[in-house]
């Protein structure tokens, strides 16, 4: 127990920067990230808030995540509940400021990209259960024996296509980033020497099995 209350201040870290790196790519202006055109598109479809959108997409996404095979950890939830929470607070607290300035524009889009990267190896790292689509990227990495960079951007792409038939907002800083976003993790895990193939969550079941194991006696 003690070594998971640790690994919460990571956690959150975590879920924040990644909300940070979203709120730069959105406030960029140069259209969305790939999951951002997905979110935005439905968010419009069914009038309600982005990060709301966030958190029941990622909810699904955690549905097939078990369908595939990946276990679910308390991380994985703090994802699916924080991650679009942040998005809101960082958005209606302008946090963030939004550039008119092209060049000012990319840069946010450069740097927002990082942020998610780094983010997904805080919280990733903290070996409780990955993200609602970073479990999808660690399951098709397993099951297609693909590098990471390949399958998180064929992901990415996934997303993007979906999102501007829904009627997401798509412009440069979409190509961008749905091109270059696998890149982006590919070189922060390696920078960071982070085999995400080598991981081993801490699940929930485990917890649980913990628990009634303790009850027992």
């Amino acid at each position: 127990m003690k070594n998971i209350l640790f690994k919460i201040p990571r956690l959150m870290i975590g879920y924040f920067l990644y909300a940070l790196g979203i709120v730069m790519t959105i406030n960029a202006q140069q259209g969305l990230d790939p999951w951002g055109v997905f979110h935005q598109g439905l968010s419009s479809q069914l009038n309600i808030t982005f990060g709301t959108v966030v958190q029941i997409v990622g909810a699904v996404i955690v549905l097939l995540d078990f369908i595939l095979g990946e276990k679910i950890g308390w991380g994985t939830i703090g994802n699916v509940i924080f991650i679009g929470m942040f998005i809101d607070l960082i958005s209606k607290n302008n946090l963030v400021p939004v550039f008119e300035n092209t060049y000012q524009s990319y840069l946010m889009i450069f740097i927002g990209m990082f942020s998610i990267s780094l983010a997904a190896y805080f919280y990733i790292s903290a070996q409780l259960g990955a993200g609602a689509r970073d479990g999808l990227m660690i399951a098709l990495t397993k099951r297609t024996k693909k590098p990471v960079g390949l399958v998180r951007g064929l992901i990415e792409v996934t997303a993007l296509t979906i999102g501007y038939f829904l009627g997401g907002p798509v412009g440069w800083g979409t190509l961008i980033m749905s091109l270059m976003i696998g890149f982006f993790f590919q070189i922060t895990f390696r920078m960071f020497k982070f085999d995400v193939n080598k991981i081993e969550h801490r699940y929930i079941d485990q917890d649980f099995a913990f628990l009634l194991q303790k009850l027992k006696k």
